[in-house]
């Protein structure tokens, strides 16, 4: 089964085309990385594949289904997740424990595996120490790791994210995409992620997705390759 099925999509901003022939998948166990350069795009392929914006051509098919035939559960997390104000009331761990909630736990306590998933969702972003402060108080990469923690405490089939490692340094990077490749492996997590660090991510991702264009053209998308042969990438030829 496919979690993302993407067939011959073009997007187009009222008569300028921006993405054209874009077609790939995403299944269960998948650690996808995306890349392009800047303006590539990128954020609008996510945004398409959402729902959030419909594509002029083609088709993108989410399923509704994860691999054990329950509802399938994504977790995205944006560009411009940081946008808690100062004021805003709750506190790091208020906030990522709300995530459980999605899990059909409204009007019911929190249990011992819940807040244990909580803990090692804000230990995998390095926020655990910081639990008790107020969202309002943290630095942008700080709201943006705890934006990561509440996705992860979410439990979802399905990780669709774009650029979440912004303020990170170079360790929790590492220990992110470790996370990542664990939760693709051992529990069959599908995961889209848009980076600009895919050297970083290539020993961890094991499908990579580049959107590349020629002259006069509008942004086409990488074949899909394994990472293990991501040495000398090939262009779509037009």
């Amino acid at each position: 089964m496919h979690y993302i099925e993407v067939k011959n999509l073009a997007f187009h901003y009222e008569e300028e085309p921006v993405l054209e022939n874009i077609s790939f998948e995403v299944d269960p166990g998948d650690f996808v990385m995306l890349t392009g350069e800047n303006g590539a795009a990128k954020t609008t392929l996510l945004r398409n594949i959402l729902g959030l914006l419909k594509p002029s051509k083609g088709s993108v098919h989410l399923s509704p289904k994860n691999r054990l035939g329950e509802r399938l559960v994504v977790g995205y997390v944006s560009q411009q997740i940081a946008s808690f104000n100062a004021g805003f009331p709750s506190t790091v761990l208020e906030l990522v424990q709300s995530g459980r909630y999605q899990r059909g736990k409204w009007f019911k306590r929190l249990d011992k595996e819940d807040k244990e998933h909580v803990r090692r969702s804000l230990e995998s972003v390095g926020m655990w120490e910081m639990r008790h402060k107020k969202i309002g108080e943290l630095s942008g990469g700080q709201k943006q790791r705890i934006s990561l923690a509440r996705v992860f405490a979410t439990d979802p089939d399905l990780f669709i994210l774009d650029e979440p490692t912004t303020g990170m340094d170079v360790r929790s990077r590492d220990d992110f995409y470790q996370i990542l490749q664990h939760n693709s492996k051992e529990h069959g997590k599908g995961i889209l992620m848009v980076t600009h660090d895919h050297e970083e991510i290539r020993h961890y991702a094991n499908k990579h997705i580049e959107l590349i264009r020629k002259e006069d053209s509008p942004w086409r998308c990488f074949s899909m390759d394994s990472c293990k042969e991501l040495s000398k990438p090939h262009s779509l030829s037009h």
